[in-house]
C-alpha cells in the first residue's frame, strides 16, 4: 500500500464571542476568538485538523496572514509523504516567524498522520499524567467583575487562577488580596505581568507578590532585558514563568544559558507538537518545571494543548480551561472540569461540530 501524500492544505476563519473582554498587558484585549481552522488533507482523503489563533499584538499574525501563509507552504508540502516528518517540517519551517500559522500547521500534519494510520492523537500523543491540573486567565478589568469571573470558573470546577497584573500594582494587590479572601488556599494563584514592569520596580513587586501567596509570576520584565531579567531571576524573589521570551527553541536555548527563569510555558498554539515536545523535554533535562499555556484557545485548541499537557515534564496547572469564557465552541460536546482537574483521556470523543462550523465561519 502506497504512503498518503499531502493533497491540500486549507484554512477557514470562524469567530466565537466571549462571555467579556479578555484584557492583558499594557493596553492588548480580544473581545471575540477570531482564528483558523487549518485542514490538511492526505491523498487518500484524510483530513487532518487544528487551530490556529492570531494575536496581532503579539506575533505580528492576522487571521489573513495565516490563510497567506498556508498558501506558500501548501506547494512544498505538496506530494510529501505524511510520515516524512523531516521533509515536512522543512518545508515548514522554510518561513519564520508566523508561529500560530506554523504551529496549528504542524498539529493538523500529525492529526492526519495518526488518521492515515489508523489512529488517532490520543492513540499517538498522549502521555502518562492522563489526568491535568488546570488554570484559567483572570484577566484585567475592574476588580468587582473579576472577581465575579473567578467565582464563576470556580463554580465550573477550576481551583487554579493565572491573573493578569501591570497596569496598576496597587490595585493588582487588592484584587490579588481579594481572590485570596473569596478563595482561601483551595485555590491556587499566579501572575502574569506580560512584561510590565521595570528593572527597578520588580524586586518590590515580586516580593509583594510572593506575600500575597501567589505561586510564581509570567514574564515580569521585557523579554528584550534579558540581563536584567537574568539578573532579577538570580534573586530568587518569586520563581518565574517563561513565555515571551521563549517563543521558539532557539530562544529556549538562549534563556537556558542566561538562567532567566523556573517553569517553562509551551503553547501548542505557536509551538505546535514538535517544537513543544522538544521544549519541554530540553527544559526539563535543565531542571526546569513545565506547563503548557493558552493563546485564548477554543475547543480544538484545547484539545490540543491537553495532550501535550499530558506528558511526564509538564508538573504545573496547564491553562485548559479558556472555553469557559466562550459563549459557544465548535466542538459536538463541552469541556468540563472537576475539583481542579480535566480528564483528558475523557476527551477521545471529542470532535469538531459540523453545523457550528458552518454558523460561526467568516465569510
Amino acid at each position: 500500500m502506497s504512503v498518503p501524500t499531502v493533497a491540500r492544505v486549507e484554512g477557514l476563519v470562524y469567530r466565537l464571542p466571549l462571555t467579556s473582554a479578555l484584557a492583558w498587558g499594557a493596553h492588548s484585549a480580544l473581545s471575540a476568538a477570531e482564528h483558523v481552522l487549518v485542514q490538511v488533507t492526505l491523498s487518500d482523503g484524510t483530513v487532518g485538523v487544528a487551530e490556529a489563533t492570531p494575536r496581532p499584538t503579539i506575533y505580528g499574525e492576522t487571521p489573513a496572514s495565516v490563510l497567506g501563509i498556508l498558501a506558500h507552504l501548501e506547494t512544498g508540502l505538496t506530494g510529501v509523504a505524511i510520515t516524512d516528518e523531516a521533509g515536512l517540517n522543512r518545508v515548514r519551517n522554510s518561513v519564520v516567524n508566523n508561529h500560530t500559522a506554523r504551529g496549528a500547521l504542524d498539529m493538523a500534519l500529525h492529526d492526519a498522520r495518526a488518521r492515515a494510520a489508523g489512529s488517532s492523537l490520543f492513540g499517538t500523543l498522549m502521555g502518562p499524567n492522563t489526568r491535568v491540573r488546570v488554570s484559567f486567565i483572570l484577566g484585567i478589568a475592574s476588580p468587582d467583575d473579576m472577581l465575579d469571573e473567578a467565582r464563576r470558573v470556580v463554580q465550573a470546577g477550576v481551583r487554579c487562577l493565572k491573573v493578569k497584573v501591570g497596569r496598576e500594582h496597587e490595585r493588582d494587590l487588592r484584587v490579588i488580596r481579594a481572590l485570596r479572601a473569596e478563595f482561601g488556599p483551595d485555590v491556587l494563584l499566579y501572575a502574569d505581568s506580560n512584561e510590565t514592569l521595570s528593572p527597578e520596580s520588580a524586586p518590590a513587586a515580586l516580593d509583594a507578590m510572593r506575600e500575597a501567596g501567589l505561586l510564581y509570576v509570567e514574564e515580569p520584565l521585557p523579554a528584550r532585558q534579558l540581563r536584567a531579567r537574568a539578573a532579577l531571576h538570580a534573586q530568587g524573589r518569586l520563581p518565574v514563568v517563561a513565555d515571551d521570551s521563549c517563543f521558539t527553541p532557539a530562544d529556549l536555548d538562549r534563556e537556558l544559558d542566561f538562567d532567566t527563569f523556573d517553569v517553562l510555558n509551551v503553547k501548542t498554539a505557536r509551538n505546535g507538537f514538535t517544537d513543544g515536545l522538544t521544549m519541554l523535554r530540553r527544559a526539563a533535562a535543565h531542571g526546569k518545571r513545565g506547563m503548557v499555556g493558552s493563546q485564548a484557545s477554543t475547543g480544538l485548541g484545547t484539545l490540543h494543548a491537553a495532550l501535550l499537557s499530558t506528558q511526564a515534564e509538564v508538573t504545573e496547572p496547564c491553562e485548559l480551561s479558556f472555553v469557559l469564557k466562550l459563549q459557544d465552541d465548535l466542538l459536538n460536546a463541552p469541556i468540563e472540569f472537576r475539583d481542579g482537574w480535566l480528564d483528558v483521556a475523557a476527551l477521545s470523543g471529542h470532535a469538531l461540530d459540523p453545523a457550528k462550523v458552518a454558523r460561526y465561519r467568516v465569510g
